[in-house]
This record gives C-alpha cells, sequence and structure tokens, in this order.
C-alpha cells in the first residue's frame, strides 16, 4: 500500500471526543497497574488513529497548498485544537493523580509523567480562541511562502527553485537572484511584519491567561523541555560566542580569498569556490537509486528502512508551483510509516537534507512499535541529532551522489555545519529579546536583529539590500514564525552530531552501534539522558562546545582548499 493509497477521513470530533472521555474515565478507576496500562494503550491507539488523518491532511496540504479540500481540512484542525488539547490536559491530570503512578513509573518510565506535568501547564480553556488565532496567523505565514512568485530573467520561480541561481559561480547571477528573492520579501514586508505582530502579541496573551510572566518558559513548555531551561541555552550561546564565532569568521575570510574577493557581499555567501559548488549528478530518481545503495551497504537496518520508504513512496521531493518551502519529516502513525518532504534543485542541499530528513526517519522506523506516543519521537533537539549525525554517518558513500566533487562536497559540509551555528543562536536569542519585550515595534524587532546578527556574524555585508541592512533576514525563517524557541535545537545537536562525526573517523561500527542504540530509544527519556545513552558529551559543557569546535576546524585547516 502506497502512500497515495493511504486513507483520509475527516475525524468525527464529538465520536473521538466521547471515547477519549471513556478511556479517561476507565483509567481514573483502574484498580490495577495492568488494567491502568491497558487503558493508556487504548488512549494512544485512539490518539494515533486522529493523529494519522492530521498528518495525512497536513503532508497533502503542504505538498500544494492551492488544493482548496486540504485548505479546508488544515482549517478544520486548527479550529478543533483547542479542544484536542483540552482533553489530552485531562488526560495528563489523570496520568499523575493515579494512586499506582510509582508503580506505573517503573513499567513504563517515569518520562511520560514529567511530559505530563509540563503539557498541563500550557493549556486552559481561557486561552482557547487565542490558540486558533495563533494557528490562523501561521498558516497564512506558510501559505505566503508557498505561494512565493519570484521573478528572474523574466521568468517564475518559488523560493527552493531559485537556490540553482543563488549557487551560481557567476557572480552577477547569484546577485541577481539573492536581489531578486528579497525584492519579494520587500514587497510582503507589510504582511510579514503584521503577521509577526500579531503572533507576538497573541503568544503575550496566551502566556500571560496561563500564569506565565511573558512567553519564554510558556515556549519552552511547549517544547516540553523538562531537563534544562533558558539559562543553559544563554550559557551555550556564551560558548558559541567564546570559541565559534572567531573560527566561523575566519572560515568566512577563507571563502572570500577562495573567491578571490575583498570581502564577502551576501549574495557571495552561498558560493563555495570559483570553480562552483559541489552537485549531485543526477535527478531526483537518480539520487534515490543511489541513496538505496548507500543504505543497504550502511547496515542491515537501514537498508529495511529504505526498502520501505521507496516501496511504499513515502517521500515527496520535488520542488513545484505552491508546494510549501523547506524539508520535514513526519510519522504516520497507523501505519507505522514515517513520511519524507523535500524541494529537490539540483544543489547540494538536495543530498544534505535527504540524509537529514533520513536519520529523523530512521529513528521513527526503529520507534515505530512504541505503544506511547510520547515515547515515539524523543524533545526536538534530541530528534535533530538522529538527524545531523545522519549527514555525516553517511560520508563514506558521498561519492555516488557527487563523483569527483565529493571531496568538495566534504569540505562544504562541514564548514557550513560550523558556520550555521552562530546564525542559529542568533536566531534564538532574537526570539529572547521579542518574547520578553513584546511591546516592541516591528522597527525595534528589526534592530534588535541587526545588532544581535553583527554579535554572531559580523561578516554579514547587505550593501546595496536594504531591506536586510534595516534588519529584516529573520522573515525568511519559517521556525520564527512556525515554532518559536525550536532553533536552538539545531544548534545544540550539531554539537553533538559533529561529535559521532569524530567518533566515526576512529571507529565507524563501534559509532554506528552506538547511534543506532540512541534510534531504538525513542523519546522514552529527556534530552540530556539520551545524550549519555549516546555515549557523547553535554552541549551545555563549554569545554564540549570548544573540544567539538577545535576538532572540526583542525580538519578542514589540514585541507588545501584553493584546489577546489
Amino acid at each position: 500500500m502506497q502512500f497515495s493509497e493511504f486513507k483520509y477521513v475527516r475525524p468525527d470530533l464529538d465520536k473521538f471526543s466521547n471515547e477519549y472521555e471513556k478511556l479517561i474515565s476507565g483509567l481514573k478507576n483502574s484498580n490495577t497497574k495492568e488494567s491502568a496500562i491497558e487503558n493508556i494503550y487504548e488512549i494512544n491507539d485512539l490518539k494515533y488513529h486522529f493523529e494519522t488523518m492530521k498528518t495525512i491532511s497536513s503532508i497533502r496540504y503542504t505538498s500544494n497548498t492551492q488544493d482548496k479540500f486540504y485548505d479546508e481540512e488544515r482549517s478544520y484542525f486548527d479550529n478543533i485544537k483547542p479542544k484536542i488539547e483540552a482533553l489530552n490536559k485531562k488526560y495528563y491530570e489523570t496520568l499523575i493523580n493515579l494512586k499506582n503512578k510509582s508503580e506505573l513509573e517503573k513499567e513504563i518510565g517515569s518520562h511520560l509523567f514529567r511530559i505530563a506535568e509540563t503539557v498541563i501547564s500550557t493549556y486552559s480553556d481561557e486561552i482557547s480562541d487565542d490558540i486558533i488565532e495563533e494557528s490562523k496567523l501561521v498558516n497564512e505565514y506558510v501559505k505566503l511562502m508557498a505561494n512565493a512568485d519570484i521573478q528572474i530573467d523574466g521568468k517564475s520561480y518559488n523560493i527552493s527553485e531559485i537556490a540553482k541561481f543563488i549557487n551560481s559561480p557567476d557572480r552577477s547571477v547569484r546577485e541577481n537572484a539573492v536581489k531578486s528573492k528579497w525584492k519579494f520579501f520587500e514587497s510582503k514586508s507589510k504582511e510579514l511584519d503584521r503577521i509577526f505582530d500579531g503572533l507576538v502579541k497573541v503568544r503575550t496573551r496566551i502566556a500571560h491567561k496561563l500564569g506565565f510572566k511573558n512567553y519564554v518558559d510558556l515556549g519552552y513548555a511547549r517544547m516540553k523541555r523538562t531537563d534544562y531551561s533558558k539559562n543553559e541555552v544563554k550559557k551555550f550561546r556564551e560558548s558559541i560566542l567564546k570559541y565559534l564565532v572567531p573560527v566561523s569568521n575566519n572560515l568566512k575570510n577563507k571563502q572570500a580569498k577562495r573567491l578571490g574577493l575583498d570581502n564577502l557581499k551576501y549574495y557571495d555567501n552561498a558560493v563555495d569556490f570559483l570553480s562552483g559548488n559541489a552537485t549531485p549528478k543526477g535527478n531526483p530518481e537518480w539520487i534515490m537509486d543511489k541513496a538505496k545503495i548507500m543504505y543497504k551497504e550502511l547496515s542491515n537496518e537501514t537498508g529495511e528502512f529504505i526498502d520501505f520508504m521507496i516501496d511504499k513512496n513515502l517521500l515527496d521531493l520535488y520542488a513545484k508551483p505552491g508546494k510549501s518551502p523547506g524539508g520535514y519529516c513526519t510519522f504516520i502513525a497507523d501505519y507505522k510509516a514515517p513520511f519524507i518532504f523535500s524541494n529537490m534543485n539540483g544543489t547540494s542541499d538536495d543530498i544534505r537534507v535527504l540524509t537529514h530528513e533520513a536519520g529523523h526517519a530512521f529513528q521513527g522506523f526503529c520507534s515505530r512499535d512504541f505503544k506511547i506516543s510520547e515515547y515515539r519521537n524523543p524533545t526536538l533537539e534530541a530528534c535533530e541529532i538522529h538527524s545531523m549525525s545522519m549527514e555525516f554517518l553517511t560520508w563514506d558513500w558521498m561519492d555516488l551522489f557527487f563523483e569527483g566533487d565529493t571531496e568538495k562536497f566534504k569540505f562544504s559540509h562541514l564548514e557550513r555545519a560550523l558556520t550555521f551555528i552562530p546564525y542559529g543562536v542568533t536566531v534564538d536569542e532574537f526570539q529572547h529579546i521579542v518574547y520578553e519585550n513584546p511591546d516592541l515595534s516591528p522597527a525595534d524587532r528589526k534592530k534588535a536583529w541587526r545588532e544581535t546578527e553583527k554579535k554572531y556574524t559580523p561578516y554579514r555585508d547587505y550593501e546595496g539590500i536594504s531591506y536586510l541592512e534595516e534588519g529584516s533576514l529573520w522573515q525568511k525563517q519559517t521556525h520564527i514564525y512556525r515554532i518559536p524557541f525550536y532553533y536552538i535545537d539545531y544548534c545544540l545537536a550539531q554539537i553533538c552530531a559533529l561529535q559521532y562525526w569524530k567518533k566515526s573517523t576512529e571507529d565507524k561500527t563501534k559509532t554506528w552501534n552506538e547511534y543506532y542504540e540512541l534510534c531504538k530509544q525513542g523519546g522514552k527519556f529527556n534530552f540530556t539522558e539520551l545524550i549519555k545513552i549516546a555515549k557523547i558529551n553535554s552541549p551545555f559543557e563549554d569545554s564540549t562546545v570548544k573540544n567539538t569546535v577545535d576538532f572540526s576546524n583542525s580538519y578542514l585547516e589540514k585541507i588545501d582548499d584553493s584546489r577546489f
């Protein structure tokens, strides 16, 4: 059965609610550990089916945001979201107040109960209308990005499709493409400001109604972070500023030298070599043929995984009009099936995104039989370890995709992994500023972005692009609009993934086994517990950041990049 045959039926809210209430009542009145667990499993089966319908609908909507049927289904799920959150809260309240809670923790683990306590704090009936308003604003942004019309030489392209021009070794081509892209954003600037201003206000209002000082702590609770706070994240950003920002700046200076430039303009950032960036040597079908070889050789488990994904057509790879930009992986519970969504465009990102999302999907495949939904996937910073590590653990097979440009790709991949993190912490610090100061005007927010950006990425030169000079770059970052405080997860996970890469240079088999063990754990533990299981060091430790950056930079310094 292929994805196209997966049946979608809109869930009947009344029927779902009645069944959920009945099961919650059964859980509350359970007299034994065994009956409580049976009720928990039945609740999860019910939730899995609901989530299956929601996920299928979401995939088909993001694949074509112009599809009126699935646009209406998206609105339906947005409108019933408060009722679903109210039911979930009632379930979690029942769960943490069970008389035999301690027995259950021994049997099914304590992390479910920690998650329950966190989620309870994020909802009350008082915020139901605000949640609907928030969802509508987010989807307004998603649709705006998906239907971007960027004109280059008289032809229309979407955001994903113009990457081939932005990556051009011809400076005039990439300059024109970058300026065309930001001309589109500037034409939508009032809408983008309005949407974000509305999101800040509604999220702040939700936080206050729930008893939080501002949205920051609520944002962390929504991310189900049970083991660290904004204080640890701030310390991490400080470590990045201390150890990585100087290295990142030096790498950008070396990039300018390779390109024969005194300094990089913004439209030069995406191009690594005068000879052009490494590119895959075939179309998406060809790429997937090579990916099948790679994953069959990597391990028996990944071989089984890739056959499953391809045979069931669980990949949506082509960029096309109306398709939401970017890439993601999701999970279709009833079919125990991961799904990979991307926008291949002929650049090296086709391979990086594929291996990244395959890392998410492989973890989902490893955890597909978990009976407790909260354990199917961990919190997002741990999820990103699976994805970012997979990018590096597949390095031995990059010649399948890049042939003679393989070493060029590896150099760029590692360099970009390092230079990405300062940008990532810029996004995070900016969001803390915005939500700690929700009354800032759109102009003040842009000023705050530009100041933060200069702190972590001082090499950025926007000369000639006034929209970016005033501090508007962040408006391209969908996470800022859709999922506040998510972006730091990539940065934390990148430090973890680079540790796996370092370990793989010493012992590939042992490293793969440790990675596979992490994937099998799903979300049974929190982030800090999982990295112990993964046998890597915490990114919150100053020494971890320093040692990881030093090793990675030393590797790059040994390579004669002028030969590329």
